[in-house]
């Protein structure tokens, strides 16, 4: 029989695992929705009152789907934010959290790309038993520009690849996932 020390200690652990499981899931939800223009699923993993500090902007989370859209839009055809490494520090209902991501952007025109590559340092906090960003501050260390290959149409080994939607209409909404349709390089 388990003691009720142990049985507490191994219900505590279990609770930190799911915790940092739902705090890397939202920092995820965040990528994708950026990645997807969703901005309702943007918005959905900031607390109301929540804010992301971009440069010298703030800019308040419900309404960061939108400026983020926006921005990418005009620079790029396709984007790709890639959550790397990641730490999390939870101290009761708050956590810390610092995630390396790469953004890489297909330039309007398709001849070009880019690759910005830096850092979410956030604040989420669990609220109602629910984990959101209450605060993100988003840092760019490197940036690299480059000839791109694929998105500009040139057909290479291999291509035919799927190509995604920034919408809801992309394949990865799809239920259940079939082989048919989807845009295609």
């Amino acid at each position: 029989m388990i003691s009720e020390d142990r049985l507490a200690a191994l219900e505590a652990k279990v609770q930190e695992l799911m915790d940092r499981q739902a705090i890397f899931d939202c920092i995820k939800r965040n990528s994708r929705g950026n990645d997807r223009f969703d901005q309702e699923l943007v918005a959905g993993s900031y607390h109301p009152d929540g804010m992301h500090e971009l440069g010298a902007n703030r800019i308040p989370g419900r309404d960061y789907g939108q400026h983020a859209n926006r921005s990418h839009a005009t620079i790029a055809e396709v984007n790709l934010h890639n959550v790397t490494m990641h730490t999390c520090e939870i101290l009761g209902d708050v956590a810390h959290t610092e995630s390396y991501v790469i953004g890489l952007f297909a330039d309007k025109g398709g001849q070009t790309s880019r690759m910005l590559a830096g850092r979410y340092i956030d604040r989420l906090e669990r609220r109602n038993g629910e984990w959101r960003i209450a605060l993100r501050r988003a840092t760019v260390e490197v940036a690299m520009e480059g000839r791109a290959i694929l998105p500009n149409g040139k057909m290479l080994p291999g291509s035919g690849y799927l190509k995604g939607n920034r919408d809801r209409s992309d394949p990865s909404y799809e239920r259940p996932l079939t082989t048919e349709g989807g845009g295609r390089w």
